[in-house]
């Protein structure tokens, strides 16, 4: 994941620090990054996907997740959150987020997290499809 640069992701968001992201050392804190995870992830659906996170009958849960601090940021530091789908199953799907520092092209940090689509009442898995598959697909990086 290190070397990650800002032309291996598709989708782009910019993140603004919070006084309170900072930790006593002075940087923001590693919880923080999987906040603006979060936040970027659901950018991407709603924006891109029509993805009504109130009344869509398929919700996600994140059931994996993990991420590679590089190098530190700080408040009152201006980011940029970077997005990409590595792979799409039938009811899952693999992204990866970068944070870059506002005009940086290699990455503070990466984090790869796994989405499991469910049917909002039951919770069990269900088939990715329409303008949520669609929306995804135009996030695939091609190699």
């Amino acid at each position: 994941m290190e070397g990650q640069s800002k032309s291996d992701f598709v989708f782009y968001f910019p993140i603004t620090t919070r006084w309170m992201d900072n930790d006593m050392f002075g940087h923001v804190n590693n919880v923080n990054y999987y906040s603006y995870f979060d936040t970027i992830i659901n950018q991407f659906l709603i924006e891109q996907a029509g993805f009504v996170p109130q009344k869509s009958k398929q919700i996600g849960f994140i059931v994996k997740s993990s991420c590679n601090y590089i190098s530190s940021v700080s408040y009152p530091q201006k980011l940029v959150g970077a997005f990409r789908v590595d792979r799409i199953g039938n009811s899952s799907v693999d992204y990866a987020v970068g944070i870059f520092k506002e005009n940086e092209e290699v990455a503070s940090a990466v984090g790869c997290l796994t989405h499991v689509f469910v049917d909002r009442d039951s919770h069990k898995p269900t088939a990715i499809k329409g303008n949520l598959r669609e929306a995804m697909l135009s996030a695939v990086v091609s190699t």
